[in-house]
């Protein structure tokens, strides 16, 4: 019986598949909560910005020393730990009846996710030892992980729209002890005697640099962003991270070893892991605003159009892994950033049309989730296979911190973006209160005094948002481009030699 058929091979797969499936959806389904959120627990924007910020700079915090402890403690129990502590952070998220109690239940929700996904990893891996079904399962936790995000806004919305937006966190507390007893059944525990130490030094500073950097982006506006306190957050972010970059080059056992950034085909992937995640995914968060806000739909009808944004992620891989393989990916992950930059002008286009609905922002949505689809695969398969099989490990944990620590910096940045746009198309508003009423629209309330003004001033901060997008994922795409070169040439005359 091969190993993917053994049934207690199946059991722990299904677990596996089922936690990513919820981690996914904890990104993806949760901004359509948000407007429910602000209504019913009084947050403002910068407080829901800080609901999906919470999540993602955890996750950044926990990812590296993860796979440490996992290895040294065992795969299997951290995996049955971080289950339960998601399923019980994730009611504290649905039983929130403040924003702070919000926030501080989704950076424990994070964490707990962030050692669930290096768990998911490190079990499949020891689970199956034979590489082709290790392929196999590989492939099917990849497919329900992308499930989880593409359908995340519709599920959400319908679930916000059926019941209420408790029950989008609150779901998670039964699925969780669903994949609880599956895991216990169906996983084999694992160790690594040669475990090396936690990078403790090497976490903490990391984790200081991007959560003040995000704080100084995010609460900027009302401090004041040269203000005296604003300025000793940046500083102290800045002398975090310096102190990072210190700690790792000196450490023993670094869990982010510099020296891979040498290798081109590494760099050049990790240009698409960021360029990705200063475009697509943070404005994910907030598409759902300019649906709900200069559109008017509802929370199920805003869902059903994300989806014209997120399902091409879903079909495009398998071509993009042809392609990769047929074009090498210093020309695939290059390309898919400027399809995504192609999408994001094309949606400008079809968001300040005269007649604005869900078909003028269709082709833009479809064409950057294409531009995703083909980046994302490729760029998890080419940062892993770029380094010796005994690193491999470190690259997926630099790969998904680069990824979780862009798009935390973004959410920030595009919604100080927004905050601006709408600030600008203003006029005769002064001072604070431009600001302030700013805010209120760029989170989806237009207010009864002069609605179209500040509708116009929603299309304008988004036409920032979207424009900022296209540009940062096209300077990325020359980035990667440039990076991946001599070995794009490299791969060019080997083909050639081999005919």
């Amino acid at each position: 019986m091969t190993a993917i058929h053994n049934p207690r091979n199946l059991i722990a797969l299904a677990a596996v598949c089922l936690s990513s499936m919820m981690f996914g959806l904890e990104i993806s389904s949760v901004p359509a909560s948000l407007p429910a959120l602000e209504r019913v627990l009084h947050g403002d924007f910068q407080d829901l910005q800080w609901v999906m910020n919470a999540y993602t700079i955890a996750v950044t915090s926990v990812l590296m020393a993860a796979g440490t402890l996992a290895d040294r403690f065992g795969r299997k129990r951290l995996f049955v730990i971080s289950l339960a502590l998601f399923g019980l952070t994730s009611l504290l998220c649905g039983l929130a009846s403040n924003m702070p109690t919000m926030i501080a239940g989704r950076f424990l929700q994070g964490a707990a996710g962030g050692v669930m996904l290096i768990c998911q990893v490190a079990v499949l891996t020891s689970q199956f030892s034979a590489p082709a079904e290790r392929v196999r399962a590989f492939a099917a936790w990849g497919v329900i992980f992308g499930i989880g995000l593409g359908f995340g806004p519709i599920i959400g919305s319908a679930i916000v729209a059926l019941a209420s937006w408790q029950w989008v966190f609150l779901v998670h507390g039964p699925l969780a002890l669903l994949t609880l007893a599956l895991a216990q059944y169906g996983a084999v525990e694992s160790r690594d005697p040669d475990a090396e130490r936690l990078d403790l030094g090497g976490m903490f500073t990391l984790s200081l640099a991007v959560l003040g950097t995000v704080f100084y982006i995010t609460q900027g506006a009302d401090m004041g962003f040269t203000s005296p306190r604003a300025l000793a957050i940046l500083l102290t972010s800045l002398a975090c991270l310096a102190a990072f970059i210190v700690i790792e080059r000196r450490v023993a056992h670094p869990m982010f070893d510099f020296s891979v950034l040498r290798i081109r085909t590494f760099s050049g992937a990790m240009f698409g892991s960021a360029g990705m995640n200063v475009s697509f995914w943070p404005l994910m968060i907030y598409l759902p605003v300019y649906y709900h806000g200069v559109l008017g739909y509802d929370d199920v009808k805003a869902g059903w159009s994300l989806l014209a944004y997120t399902l091409p992620t879903l079909v495009v891989p398998p071509i993009a892994e042809r392609l990769a393989h047929r074009f090498q990916p210093g020309w695939v992950i290059p390309g898919g950033l400027f399809v995504i930059g192609a999408g994001f002008f094309l949606m400008l286009w079809g968001s300040t049309a005269e007649d604005a609905s869900w078909l003028t922002l269709l082709p833009g949505c479809v064409l950057a989730g294409i531009g995703l689809g083909l980046t994302n695969t490729t760029v998890t398969n080419t940062s892993t296979a770029a380094v010796p099989a005994a690193r491999a490990g470190m690259a997926s944990g630099i790969d998904m911190s680069a990824r979780m620590i862009s798009l935390a910096l973004n959410i920030a940045v595009m919604g100080l973006l927004l905050l601006w746009g709408v600030a600008a198309g203003l006029s005769g508003v002064e001072g604070e209160a431009r600001l302030q009423l700013a805010a209120t629209i760029a989170s989806g309330q237009l207010g009864a005094d002069d609605p179209e003004r500040a509708r116009a001033a929603l299309v304008q901060g988004f036409g920032w948002v979207l424009g900022y997008g296209g540009i940062s994922a096209w300077l990325f795409a020359a980035g990667s481009f440039l990076v991946f070169g001599a070995h794009r040439r490299s791969g060019r005359r080997l083909e050639v030699a081999r005919s």
